[in-house]
């Protein structure tokens, strides 16, 4: 089981591990490259140490569990405990000889990894979200754009990635959605800025649906769904989301 995780951890993360102890030189540390934390201790321990009936040594990983309640839940199972070594309030200890389902190792493994990544990884790693964009045609014919192509650059929004939907809201004299897109690319260097707008970096995001204008105006968005401003990319409320779809 202990080269099953190393190799899944190779094969997911691309991280291979690290031995920093002369004395236990069996003992494996993986961490993030960006933010050097460990997510995982592999690591051979004599059965007493853990409470276990034997004296000869079994392989272990301690893996990080940001959810207490889960942790707690976690302990009782057969093969999974406090930690060892680490703190026991965030840390557990998990057998690798077969007591644990192997699948479960690599979900708690892979809870680990994202209990111990930095925000901008998980921001990454996060599941799709949608938000509401705004164009405004005083500065770019967004309709044009869309006429001549279905997928085009666009600003990049804080905290947008690939594979997030955007709605965009078409400003005044316009005034309502009028497409659901797809992000397909984010992070385009562009360097631009003028006394009205600044721009550094690009996304591109491909045309999925368009809406009439008189479907999701300005004031079906406030009276419906209670959004009085569309100033940035903001979140959508789950009632509309619906609508949209």
């Amino acid at each position: 089981m202990k080269d099953k995780v190393f190799a899944y951890i190779k094969k997911k993360y691309k991280v291979l591990p690290e031995y920093p102890w002369r004395k236990y030189d069996s003992n494996a540390v993986f961490r993030h490259a960006d933010n050097n934390k460990w997510f995982a201790l592999v690591m051979d321990v004599g059965r007493d140490k853990l409470g276990l009936a034997g004296i000869d040594s079994v392989a272990v990983i301690n893996l990080k569990i940001e959810d207490m309640f889960f942790r707690d839940m976690l302990v009782k199972q057969d093969g999974i405990m406090p930690a060892y070594h680490m703190n026991k309030q965030h840390w557990i200890t998990v057998l690798l000889d077969g007591t644990v389902p192997e699948k479960q190792i690599f979900d708690l493994l892979d809870a680990s990894y994202m209990a111990t990544a930095s925000a901008k990884k998980k921001a990454k790693m996060r599941p799709a979200k949608e938000w509401i964009v705004p164009a405004n045609p005083k500065y770019y014919d967004i309709e044009a754009a869309f006429e001549a192509s279905d997928e085009i650059d666009w600003k990049q929004g804080s905290g947008i990635i690939k594979g997030d939907t955007v709605f965009m809201y078409v400003g005044a004299p316009v005034s309502a959605i009028l497409y659901k897109c797809k992000v397909t690319e984010v992070n385009i260097p562009y360097d631009y800025e003028d006394k009205n707008l600044k721009i550094t970096a690009l996304m591109k995001i491909k045309l999925l649906k368009r809406y009439k204008r008189d479907k999701f105006t300005f004031d079906k968005l406030k009276s419906e769904y209670a959004i009085y401003a569309v100033r940035g990319p903001r979140g959508i409320p789950n009632s509309l989301s619906a609508a949209l779809k």
